[in-house]
């Protein structure tokens, strides 16, 4: 229960910003109701907040409360577009949902505050922001 409280309590302290929940469709989760149970709370607590489904390109751009999530089974995946897309949207925080084994460009600015949910027991090493364990 400590990463929901804790994710909860990041939610509540970033009321007056603008947020994404990003998810890597990539392959299909290894716990669907783990992911299912995130986005419920993003919906509950945050219904302001934009989701986008993204492999190695953006497939869907959303209100939470209105996507249906669809999964890809290639494996490949890209952080470049979704943090593209947050820039030109303005949006301060960004929540990424994956295992932190895709690629951007080096060049990359990343102007929003970035926390990558990782549902697995390994905690890997993030290029940039916060790594937070929601196994």
């Amino acid at each position: 229960m400590r990463w929901q409280k804790s994710l909860l309590a990041m939610l509540k302290e970033r009321e007056n910003k603008s947020i994404a929940l990003a998810i890597d469709t990539s392959q299909l989760p290894a716990r669907p109701m783990l992911l299912q149970n995130i986005v419920k709370l993003f919906q509950e607590v945050r219904p302001d907040t934009m989701l986008v489904q993204a492999d190695f390109k953006i497939r869907n751009v959303s209100p939470i409360g209105t996507a249906k999530i669809k999964y890809y089974k290639h494996g490949k995946s890209s952080y470049t577009e979704v943090f593209e897309w947050a820039d030109q949207e303005k949006i301060d925080t960004v929540f990424y949902i994956t295992d932190v084994t895709g690629y951007f460009y080096e060049e990359l600015k990343v102007n929003a505050e970035v926390f990558w949910l990782i549902p697995d027991e390994y905690l890997p090493r993030v290029p940039f922001g916060k790594a937070i364990r929601v196994a």
